[in-house]
């Protein structure tokens, strides 16, 4: 992959895009915080590659996610933390 170009965009651009990178990143942010069930998908997933340390991480993910009671699974985590 080639070298960023510094002069490939003048300082407006540079400016615009760089505003726009930090919109793009607290509105992310916010989205994650806002959505709590993706944490619990991805820290679900996280432990169970670690634990299981699959060959295939592709089919593991792919077996994982589709699997019927993910779903529930996140529900059941998102009620127990809203408890605690």
């Amino acid at each position: 992959m080639a070298a960023p170009d510094p002069g490939a965009l003048n300082e407006e651009q540079r400016q615009r895009l760089t505003d726009f990178k930090i919109q793009t990143r607290v509105s992310n942010e916010t989205y994650l915080r806002e959505h709590q069930e993706i944490q619990l998908l991805i820290s679900g997933f996280m432990r169970e590659v670690l634990l299981r340390r699959p060959e295939n991480i592709r089919q593991f993910a792919a077996a994982h996610f589709t699997h019927p009671d993910v779903a529930q699974s996140v529900r059941e985590k998102k009620r127990a933390s809203a408890v605690s």
